[in-house]
């Protein structure tokens, strides 16, 4: 599994990892949504990934080994059938670790998952439709925090 991305290993997060998990989950969120306005602040996100997301959901990272050492890259929460969360860090786009992620959700979920994702990110819909999922619904973005519109995405095998 590691011919896409060389270096890189996928595997369940722990306590130790929710700070450098946050720090990834940040980066990219600003990076890939800079017009969607975050409810929370940075330090919310943090208290969120350490306190609910890593120990109460399925939560993986992916770690590349480089020059400095260890670096968490990206981040992928599970809860149940949904795909909750998969961020990468900015550098790392395009690289096949996203593919490795949504490869381990469907084996993690073989009768099917489904996401949201904004509308305003385009690459997202890309990414996620060139691996089989289906948009199902658009909203006007009053069900969720940001008040951004937003659309599921479903996959069935």
């Amino acid at each position: 599994m590691n011919d896409d991305a060389p270096g890189v290993t996928i595997r369940r997060a722990t306590p130790a990892d929710a700070a450098a998990a946050a720090d990834v989950w940040l980066r990219s969120f600003d990076a890939a949504l800079p017009t969607v306005v975050r409810p929370r602040s940075d330090d919310e996100v943090r208290a969120y990934i350490r306190d609910v997301v890593v120990p109460l959901r399925e939560t993986w990272i992916a770690e590349e080994t480089g020059p400095q050492g260890l670096r968490i890259v990206g981040i992928m929460v599970l809860n149940g059938d949904l795909l909750s969360q998969l961020y990468l860090a900015p550098d790392r786009r395009g690289q096949g670790i996203g593919d490795r992620f949504v490869a381990l959700a469907k084996d993690r979920s073989p009768q099917g998952l489904h996401l949201w994702t904004f509308q305003v990110n385009k690459p997202a819909h890309r990414f996620y439709e060139r691996h089989g999922f289906v948009a199902v619904e658009y909203t006007d973005g009053r069900g969720n925090e940001e008040r951004e519109p937003d659309v599921r995405y479903v996959w069935r095998p």
